[in-house]
């Protein structure tokens, strides 16, 4: 998961009589008192009584010249601001209306923890006091931070010294849940450093680690490794071999994804502009989806400015997803249960209530009957009480 990861309006002063505004003797100079001066053009046009033909002439070219800067500075202004304000709009409207009925959680939602659960930090306390935060919620997959992985694809165990306490202690206070082993690295996609998918060696490392953590007694795994470009075969060949061994040992196989082209071919543009592609074509996102047994959306982080918009791009959002992902995979809508303010992620505009909306926007326009469905919220350890409210309200009914 990517490293988490509100503007208001400019309030208006008062005016003061220190503050009147001036007169237009004031800010014409030379203008003497009590005379009332004329506009620029008035004042122009009489200059140009007593200007010769060649003058004129000169005066004409410079005014063709300056209308000319104008539209040659406009122009760009407008192909920049008009796609941006259209799209904007279109968010806007696609967040508007009612969702179906009967579209609140089927029981298969997940929540993705951090290190602290298995590394020695958490104690039974803890574990006791999370099955009572989960009690009658729809999680049933906890994705518990056990790596991360090297860029070498193997994974030391001492990363994960206490998974079997905790395993053990979520089986006991909360055994209708799955514990997943939450695995990720970054990628060389867009450094000289990171992890490589196209060696075959780091690859069946990363195999081998699956099979280590598994055996550990997580009841499945969760990948995600970023930033992972639309397209990567090698990951696709990589999550075959993967499905195999999860497969054997009737252990779900789990990966967090990117978002999808909000309009097709948008990942090249974005990665032609920004080097950094960010999202995934709704064809790659289908190819992904049908190698794993559940695929979770990370529907935030979406640079949105407002709440209306970003719910409209969830909804959006949800229905690519839901058209490219087969019943038989879970499909999980993230929603952030963070807060931060920074560009791609405003805290005003990406909240849970706007996510819970636009998912269930989305999935009644799309699949309103799709049982293999959830959202997935990211992430314990900085969630505040509002945010389990607006889900709980909001999503679990």
């Amino acid at each position: 998961m990517t490293d988490q990861s509100t503007g208001t309006d400019a309030e208006e002063t008062p005016r003061t009589d220190a503050q009147e505004p001036h007169t237009e003797a004031e800010e014409t100079p030379g203008a003497e008192a009590g005379e009332t001066p004329g506009t620029a053009a008035e004042a122009e046009a009489e200059a140009e009584k007593d200007v010769t033909p060649e003058e004129a002439a000169a005066l004409l070219r410079r005014r063709r010249v300056r209308r000319r800067i104008r539209i040659a500075l406009a122009v760009p202004v407008l192909l920049l601001v008009l796609p941006v304000l259209v799209a904007l709009t279109a968010l806007r409207i696609n967040y508007m209306g009612d969702p179906a009925d009967g579209t609140y959680t089927r029981g298969k939602d997940a929540i993705w923890l951090g290190h602290a659960w298995v590394d020695g930090r958490k104690k039974d306390a803890d574990v006791t006091a999370l099955a009572a935060r989960l009690k009658d919620t729809g999680i049933r997959d906890l994705y518990v931070h056990s790596g991360p992985l090297e860029h070498d694809g193997t994974l030391p165990a001492a990363s994960y010294p206490n998974a079997r306490w905790f395993i053990a202690a979520v089986h006991r206070e909360m055994p209708q849940i799955r514990v997943q082993a939450w695995l990720g690295d970054v990628l060389a996609s867009e450094s000289p450093h990171g992890m490589r998918l196209e060696r075959a060696a780091t690859r069946e490392a990363v195999v081998r680690s699956t099979r280590e953590i598994l055996a550990t007694g997580f009841d499945g795994v969760h990948f995600d490794l970023e930033p992972l470009h639309s397209g990567d075969q090698d990951y696709l060949t990589l999550l075959d071999a993967l499905h195999r061994v999860t497969a054997a040992q009737d252990a779900p196989l789990s990966v967090a994804a990117h978002q999808i082209d909000p309009v097709p071919g948008f990942h090249s543009f974005w990665g032609t502009t920004t080097g950094h592609p960010k999202w995934w074509s709704q064809k790659f996102f289908g190819e992904v989806a049908r190698r794993v047994d559940q695929i979770a959306v990370m529907s935030y982080d979406t640079i949105q400015p407002l709440e209306g918009t970003y719910g409209g791009y969830v909804a959006q959002q949800t229905s690519l997803a839901l058209e490219v992902t087969p019943p038989s995979t879970d499909l999980l809508m993230g929603l952030p249960f963070y807060h931060e303010n920074r560009f791609g992620h405003w805290n005003h505009a990406e909240t849970v209530p706007a996510g819970v909306r636009g998912v269930r926007l989305g999935l009644s326009r799309t699949d309103a009957d799709r049982a293999n469905f959830g959202v997935a919220l990211y992430v314990d350890f900085a969630a505040e009480e509002a945010d389990w409210t607006a889900y709980r309200e909001g999503w679990v009914r």
